[in-house]
C-alpha cells in the first residue's frame, strides 16, 4: 500500500499563483473529458500519455506522449524531468500496472496523485452473471457454451485459443490476433458507444449465447448488458484488477473541485 501525505485540495490552493505542471495519464473517455477541461486553462501547463494500444486514438489538445515510460523508475525520471506537480491518473480500470506504478513513482517524487475511476456496473434484476477473477477463470467458463460473444480487448484473447469447437463473435477497435482451433470466428471492428437496441440486433443475428466482458463500468459499452438482460444471455464478468489504495474519485465533478477546478 502507498501512503499518500498530501491533500490535494490544500496543495493546489498554494500553488495556484503559476502554471501548474499537470500530467494526465489517458485512455478513456473520461481522460477526453479531462484533456478538454485542463487544457482550456491558461494556469496549466499539461501533457497527456497514452499506452500507445489504439492507432487512431481521439484527438487530443496540447502535449501528448505515446508508449509508457518504461515501469515506476521510468515514471520517476520523466516526472523529475518534465517538473510535473500533480498526476491525474485517468487510466482504463484494468490498466492496473500504470495505476500501481503512478501512485508509487508520486509518491516517490513527493507530489499529488489523484485517480478518477469511474464506478463499476452493478447487476441488476433480471441480470445472469458469471462472476469470475481473472480472463483465463472467463476461458474456462466459456467451455459450456457455443456461441460466445468476446468483448475483452484484442489484447486479452489468448487464453480462448485453446477452447475449439465454438462460435466466436470478436469486437476490437483494432485488427485483433485470434486463431482458436477448429472454431468459427467473426471480427468486427468498431469503436463504442453503442445503443441496447444495435446490441440486442447483433446478438440476435449471431444467435449469441454467452457475453464475456470485463466490468469497465461508464456508459459507452454498457448496452451489451442491458441487451443481455432483456435477452436472457448469461454474462461472464470479469472483476477488475486490485488497485492500490491511493486518493481516488468516481466523480468528474469532485476531482475538478479537488484540484480547484
Amino acid at each position: 500500500m502507498y501512503l499518500f501525505l498530501i491533500d490535494p485540495e490544500i496543495w493546489w490552493a498554494g500553488v495556484m499563483t503559476k502554471n501548474k505542471k499537470i500530467l494526465l495519464l489517458g485512455g478513456t473517455s473520461e481522460a477526453v473529458e479531462l484533456n478538454e477541461t485542463l487544457a482550456r486553462r491558461s494556469d496549466v501547463d499539461l501533457i497527456t500519455s497514452l499506452a500507445g494500444r489504439t492507432r487512431n486514438p481521439t484527438l487530443l489538445s496540447g502535449k501528448t506522449v505515446v508508449g509508457g515510460f518504461g515501469g515506476e523508475e521510468g515514471l520517476v525520471n520523466f516526472i523529475a524531468d518534465n517538473q510535473i506537480e500533480l498526476v491525474i491518473d485517468a487510466s482504463h480500470p484494468f490498466a492496473g500496472k500504470i495505476t500501481q506504478n503512478a501512485c508509487a513513482a508520486c509518491a516517490e517524487c513527493g507530489i499529488a496523485y489523484l485517480r478518477f475511476q469511474r464506478p463499476e456496473w452493478k447487476q441488476e434484476p433480471g441480470d445472469c452473471w458469471i462472476s469470475v477473477s481473472s480472463v483465463e477463470g472467463a476461458a474456462k467458463k466459456a467451455c459450456d457454451f457455443n456461441r460466445i460473444f468476446l468483448t475483452v480487448g484484442r489484447q486479452e484473447l489468448l487464453p480462448f485459443e485453446g477452447i475449439s469447437g465454438k462460435f466466436f463473435l470478436v469486437r476490437s477497435i483494432e485488427k485483433a490476433d485470434f486463431a482458436p482451433q477448429q472454431s468459427e470466428v467473426k471480427f468486427i471492428r468498431t469503436r463504442g458507444p453503442f445503443s441496447k437496441e444495435d446490441e440486442v440486433r447483433l446478438l440476435c443475428e449471431y444467435r449469441i449465447d454467452l457475453i464475456i466482458s470485463k466490468n469497465s463500468g461508464g456508459t459507452a459499452t454498457y448496452a451489451k448488458i442491458a441487451a443481455a438482460r432483456e435477452l436472457n444471455i448469461p454474462v461472464t464478468m470479469i472483476a477488475r484488477p486490485v488497485l492500490p489504495d491511493c486518493t481516488s474519485f468516481s466523480d468528474m465533478g469532485a476531482l475538478l473541485t479537488a484540484v480547484g477546478l
